[in-house]
């Protein structure tokens, strides 16, 4: 296995952690400070939080996860790409 599957593995084991964090919020007695939710909570807010301080909320819905998934995959797609173009 090449640098670059692993590398694009480990970038889809975070959308997977994102998508079950926020899969998680439709539940509404899960206390986040005990693990492993405390980790969840803290390691998707890294990517939540940076676009949710740009974008506000519409109303009762939050935008940020659709948009941390548009970057999380793009980055993922260009890092990957660059890997590859130079033989890893």
């Amino acid at each position: 296995m090449g640098v670059s599957v692993a590398v694009y593995r480990l970038f889809d084991l975070i959308m997977l952690l994102m998508l079950v964090k926020i899969f998680l919020t439709w539940i509404p007695n899960i206390n986040w400070y005990a693990q492993p939710f405390r980790f969840l909570n803290e390691f998707t807010e890294i990517f939540f939080g940076v676009f949710r301080r740009i974008i506000p909320p519409v109303g009762m819905l939050d935008l940020s996860p659709i948009v941390a998934f548009i970057a999380v995959r793009i980055l993922q797609v260009v890092i990957c790409k660059a890997l590859v173009a130079i033989g890893l």
